[in-house]
């Protein structure tokens, strides 16, 4: 298995810390983000970074780290979207599967192990406020039955998609749309695999976003046992 994260953001909502320093090195107890990321991954064959946004930066920090020796960057020419940066891996990803994470939240190392179990599949974990998530539902046997983007109206706690994905490697032979957006959404990758059937929802026991100022700070003082 290959290992992708998307690193590639300028993360807009943690300014001014990004304005100098990439979103995945802002540290977290004195180790960059995707320090903590990259250590808590199973065994891989190649890592594989999509970077753009001060990728000289992570660039100089992957040269130095210990965790995976066989590693590559890949450069977003042009930001558009999470499905943009998965293709943009194609030719690159060489194993039968890929496992493609968020360059900026920590999943527990357990969780990972559990997603890297099955042939594909997405993780989950529960939230409180539905309406600002894309919403995991799951079918009967613990396939993905759908997606759904911030619903409103729904009970809590409800499944959230995380960022961990495992895919094979024909998702590079995928056609994605342009989205509402005006980018291409991995969660379309998602929808597309999961119609075959056998797309597995892994539930994760621990997941730490750090999307804002105040998510970052409290991760300072979080427990981060899981990740280590």
């Amino acid at each position: 298995m290959d290992a992708i994260i998307l690193a590639a953001g300028k993360g807009t909502r943690l300014r001014p810390h990004t304005d100098t320093i990439p979103k995945p090195l802002l540290p977290v107890q004195g180790r960059p983000i995707l320090d903590w990321i990259i250590g808590a991954l199973p065994p891989v064959e190649r890592l594989v970074v999509v970077v753009n946004y001060l990728a000289e930066q992570i660039e100089d920090y992957l040269r130095t780290q210990k965790h995976v020796r066989n590693w590559k960057t890949v450069r977003q020419a042009e930001p558009r979207g999470t499905g943009d940066a998965l293709m943009s891996c194609k030719g690159i990803v060489t194993a039968d599967r890929v496992m493609v994470l968020n360059g900026d939240d920590l999943i527990g190392r357990a969780d990972l192990a559990a997603l890297a179990a099955v042939p594909m599949g997405i993780l989950a974990h529960p939230v409180d406020a539905p309406e600002s998530y894309g919403i995991i539902f799951p079918n009967a046997d613990g396939s993905l039955k759908q997606i759904v983007e911030k619903p409103k109206g729904l009970p809590s706690p409800q499944l959230a998609n995380i960022g961990g994905y495992v895919f094979p490697k024909d998702v590079f032979d995928l056609t994605l749309p342009l989205s509402p957006r005006n980018e291409y959404e991995i969660t379309d990758a998602v929808a597309q695999l999961a119609a075959r059937g056998g797309f597995r929802v892994v539930e994760a026991n621990y997941w730490l976003p750090i999307g804002t100022i105040e998510q970052w700070e409290a991760s300072q003082t979080a427990n981060v046992d899981a990740v280590k």
